[in-house]
């Protein structure tokens, strides 16, 4: 796979094709200034399903966006993970990130399992319930997992798809992929009981420590006020008995996915995809290796592939103004018949 040298510049591949990519300009299309001093969008609890969900939209002065993005946070995350990417998109496109169940300020009900289906069952009722017509996807991580179940099985909400590192199967032996490798030990017998009261002994600072050296490239680049604002988002979340248990119980049913073989299998959803469908991955992501990034972009019809150079597992966070250029590139090829 070739890289390019410059975090503006993106290789795409076509869904089959190999090297040499064919380079694509980003779009020129008018974005928010980005001020990374401004705290996270608002949000409001909007009742979904049996459900009580936690989102926050972006607002934007004067007439409304003519488009509408759904933002789908990763494992551990929430929907802060698209404080600068939302905002930047805001004159094109009006967005929309929900916590998903057991994460951000989202109490799952009782009974609740955390699968990936599961939370692509949340995320469809939402944007039947709530939206009602196609919208741009955007997925990271365990979200994109998410959204390529839901694009699958839910088509008549999916206008476009942007995943960013999803979550697809990664069996590489590494416990260091984790934020903590103690997560794949907290439900084993005899053990797991020690590992969970020393998990939630760990302070909100140091779990943000924990999630800002695995899934950033470059670490020292996380400003220090979004830091102060991740470790305010955990203290508040200590106070939820909930919390910890989805977090594990998450991580293993990902783990469980990444095992399972035929229909089940996330490699034999990719092809159901119909949407138009923007992989994009950073080469240095010790979280889902770039390795299968050609695999996912070549088995989802539709799919083209941007490799970001110098980027870590969340890209709309490190590169939030290449993301946005690309996005906006997909939706202007997608509507002029070029996709």
């Amino acid at each position: 796979m070739t890289h390019t040298s410059s975090p503006e510049s993106l290789t795409l591949a076509r869904r089959g094709s190999r090297p040499p990519l064919t380079h694509v300009p980003l779009s020129d299309a008018p974005l928010a200034e980005l001020d990374v001093t401004l705290g996270p969008w608002p949000g409001a609890t909007h009742k979904t399903g049996d459900l009580r969900l936690h989102v926050r939209r972006t607002h934007t002065d004067g007439e409304a966006a003519p488009e509408t993005v759904v933002y789908v946070h990763g494992l551990g995350g929430s929907s802060t993970n698209w404080t600068d990417l939302g905002r930047l998109l805001a004159p094109s496109a009006s967005g929309h990130a929900p916590d998903l169940p057991g994460f951000g300020f989202s109490e799952p009900m009782d009974g609740y399992t955390f699968s990936l289906s599961a939370h692509a069952g949340v995320l469809g009722d939402y944007l039947a319930e709530h939206i009602g017509r196609p919208v741009h996807l955007v997925g990271n991580s365990m979200g994109g997992a998410v959204a390529m179940l839901v694009a699958a099985h839910r088509p008549e909400f999916v206008r476009t798809l942007t995943l960013v590192s999803p979550a697809v199967p990664d069996l590489r032996p590494d416990p260091r992929r984790l934020s903590d490798p103690r997560l794949a030990l907290a439900y084993l017998p005899v053990v797991g009981r020690r590992v969970r009261r020393q998990l939630a002994a760990m302070t909100p600072r140091q779990r943000a420590e924990q999630v800002i050296r695995l899934c950033f490239a470059d670490p020292s680049s996380f400003p220090a006020h979004r830091f102060d604002e991740l470790i305010e988002e955990h203290s508040a979340r200590v106070a939820y008995e909930w919390a910890e248990s989805a977090m594990v119980r998450s991580t293993m049913e990902i783990f469980r996915t990444w095992f399972t073989r035929g229909a089940g299998s996330l490699w034999s959803v990719a092809p159901r995809i119909s949407a138009p469908t923007l992989v994009v991955w950073g080469t240095d992501d010790r979280v889902i290796s770039v390795r299968r990034a050609p695999r996912t972009a070549r088995l989802i019809p539709r799919a083209r592939l941007l490799v970001l150079p110098r980027t870590g597992h969340v890209a709309q966070m490190e590169r939030p103004t290449t993301v946005a250029r690309a996005m906006l590139g997909m939706w202007e090829s997608v509507e002029s018949g070029r996709w």
